[in-house]
């Protein structure tokens, strides 16, 4: 890329920046890097609208490192609930404690990778957006924006990250890098991209073939394999009994229903309440809520009234919902 074309990147980032709460305009001071760090760790396989309103209700409440690292894993875990990627939320109480003990964030990529939860490429974002270090801070969109302006069909991820370097301005690298992230949401897309629209285009080896699509080529895709579970409904005088999962595993930590270790078979069929499928990154999940009379296990018993305030992961609150809108058309 000249040294033209990263300007011309530039001004199209200033006139056409995503305005998004933990982002700074185009030539202001960077956010605090405890900001950075929130939105990278949540934006981490979720979507920026599914974000937004999350991080902001996340910083009202813990408008600092400080704070949040005061806070109870409790609690935090309970505020995540719906995001998924639960081991994201255990690492963010672990890189919260050991930042606020340490007093600040390291500035560099080296020492940010040894946090909790922090890899290559959230340490890399950290150090550009934060810090203006000339780091090469990769995600899908970028990757997609070089390997279309490259004409790479197929490129490693070593070989995208040299072409960043080689393609940062000396000044501005948290702009240079947010601005193709921004190109790679909006314009760059993997389907339909908006050739016409991109500063990039008169320097595009996939636009000069008439077909962008083929940039990067399709990644096949893997089957998905199948997991089958039961979860327990035990239901009281309008309260429901709810468990805390294991620290460690699938939802750790988190608020739950009670229920047997999930299996390759499917279980005896004990007439279901409900049923529902629920797709993980890895496989996909039948999980059948099967009523049962007594608690099981150490958990509580939760206001059926008040089942949006448990802190359930988006499974089990589906799960909930499913059992709960049987009662109501029982109830009609």
């Amino acid at each position: 890329m000249t040294a033209n074309a990263a300007e011309r990147l530039l001004q199209h980032y200033v006139d056409n920046f995503r305005r998004l709460p933990w982002r700074s305009p185009p030539g202001s001071p960077p956010s605090e890097p405890y900001i950075v760090w929130l939105s990278e760790v949540m934006l981490q396989q979720t979507t920026v609208a599914a974000v937004v309103p999350r991080f902001e209700r996340f910083v009202a409440r813990w408008p600092t490192i400080e704070a949040l690292a005061a806070a109870g894993d409790d609690e935090i875990l309970s505020e995540w609930a719906g995001l998924g990627y639960y081991a994201r939320a255990r690492n963010l109480v672990a890189c919260a404690r050991e930042v606020a003990a340490r007093g600040d964030f390291p500035t560099s990529p080296t020492e940010l990778r040894a946090l909790p939860g922090i890899g290559d490429y959230t340490a890399a974002a950290i150090a550009a957006i934060a810090f203006g270090e000339g780091t090469a801070a990769v995600d899908t969109n970028v990757e997609r924006v070089i390997a279309r302006l490259h004409g790479l069909e197929r490129p490693q991820r070593s070989r995208i990250e040299e072409i960043v370097l080689e393609m940062l301005p000396a000044r501005r690298a948290g702009d240079f890098i947010q601005a193709l992230m921004d190109l790679g949401a909006t314009v760059c897309r993997p389907r339909a991209p908006s050739c016409g629209a991109c500063p990039l285009r008169t320097d595009c080896a996939a636009y000069v073939t008439g077909n962008p699509e083929a940039f990067p080529a399709a990644k096949s895709k893997r089957l998905r394999p199948s997991k089958h579970g039961i979860a327990w409904w035990i239901e009281q005088d309008e309260h429901l009994w709810l468990v805390r999962r294991p620290a460690k595993g699938m939802f750790g930590g988190m608020a739950a229903l009670p229920g047997p270790e999930w299996t390759e078979s499917p279980p005896e069929m004990l007439s279901p309440l409900g049923s529902l499928r629920h797709v993980f990154t890895h496989f996909a999940l039948e999980l059948a809520v099967v009523a049962r009379s007594g608690p099981v296990g150490e958990g509580w018993w939760h206001p059926l009234a008040k089942l949006d305030q448990a802190g359930l992961p988006t499974l089990y609150r589906k799960a909930a919902e499913t059992v709960l809108k049987g009662h109501d058309r029982l109830a009609a």
